[in-house]
Order: structure tokens, then sequence, then C-alpha cells
């Protein structure tokens, strides 16, 4: 049996969408010791619009490097909303920066996260680490890559000048998931 996951994260260029995919896909090779592949499309005016980075993960060498049916979609731009939606895995995990974009109906068939992540990352002081914040909610809710990899992982790509906010933002995305979890175990057992 093949252990193939798959994540998307999508959005508009400056969003740090394809740092995010390496940062995970990093995480997974170097920290969790797995095979790992990214891949990355946007748009020829980069910064503005839409693209996303996808990553494969697997325990064997992967034969094929794009996605085939993420389990998993991050979702910081409603343009991006529009786009990727219908691509997820039925039953998949739709992660969605609630500042930005607001589920609707056409997420029943998903397990939906909502997470400010925006509003958080400026709080912390610079909305450019929204992407972190996420990937720490990601770890938390998506068992194909370690937390501990994934905080590796940031601290080994960022700017060395930005390494504090940066984690500071992922301990916070971390946190985030544990409520989520928490709430939805309460839902489910309430």
């Amino acid at each position: 049996m093949r252990a193939r996951r798959e994540v998307m994260f999508a959005g508009f260029g400056g969003q740090g969408i394809i740092t995010a995919g390496y940062i995970v896909g990093r995480a997974a090779a170097v920290y969790d010791d797995k095979e790992a592949t990214l891949t990355q499309a946007y748009g020829p005016e980069a910064r503005g619009s839409t693209c996303y980075s996808g990553v494969v993960i697997d325990e064997e060498e992967i034969d094929y490097p794009y996605l085939l049916n993420p389990e998993v979609m991050v979702i910081m731009s409603k343009d991006a909303y529009e786009k990727f939606l219908p691509r997820l895995r039925k039953g998949g995990i739709l992660i969605v920066d609630s500042s930005i974009v607001k589920p609707d109906e056409r997420t029943r068939d998903y397990v939906v996260y909502e997470v400010p992540a925006t509003e958080v990352a400026e709080r912390l002081g610079a909305r450019i680490v929204a992407n972190v914040i996420m990937l720490g909610f990601l770890g938390k809710v998506w068992d194909a890559v370690s937390v501990e990899a994934l905080r590796e992982s940031v601290k080994t790509t960022v700017p060395r000048k930005y390494l504090e906010l940066n984690l500071r933002a992922f301990e916070k995305g971390v946190e985030l998931g544990e409520k989520a979890l928490k709430e939805r175990a309460e839902m489910v057992t309430g």
C-alpha cells in the first residue's frame, strides 16, 4: 500500500504560498526522513496574481511529482478558493484564511477549518507571516508531516533577522490547531 500524501497551498503572489510549500517539503524530506516533491505555478505578473504550490510526500520514491488528488488544501485568497476548491478530494481537509476567505455551501463535503491567519499575523506585527501561522496549524491537523519537522524547517528556511517573528507565528498556528482539534472533538462527542 502506498503512503502518498498531498497538500496544496493557494493564494496570491506575495503571501508566501511557494515558501510554505517549500517549508513543508523540506520538513518531510530533511527532518521526517520521507520523500517529497514541490511543484509551483503562478501567473506572469507573480506578486498579486493567483498562485499555488503542491507538495507530495511519501515513504517511498515518488513516481509522479505533481498533485493528483490533494487531501489537504490551504487557501489564502478568494480567487484561489474559486479556482482550486474543486481539486480538493471529497472528505479532504480545507484550511482557509478566514480573514480573507468565507467558505460557502460548496464546502459541505470537506472538513473545514477557518483560521484568521492574516488578522493574527497583523497582531504579531507583520502580515507576511500569515503563511507560517497556517504551517503551524497544518502541523496539528494533518499527520503527514510532524510539528517538530515543520518547526525545524521554518528555523532553517526563514531569514535569520525574521526568525523570532516567524517562530512566534508558527507557535500561534500550532496553538490555533490544538484549539480547533479540541473543538472538533467536543462537537463529535458532545
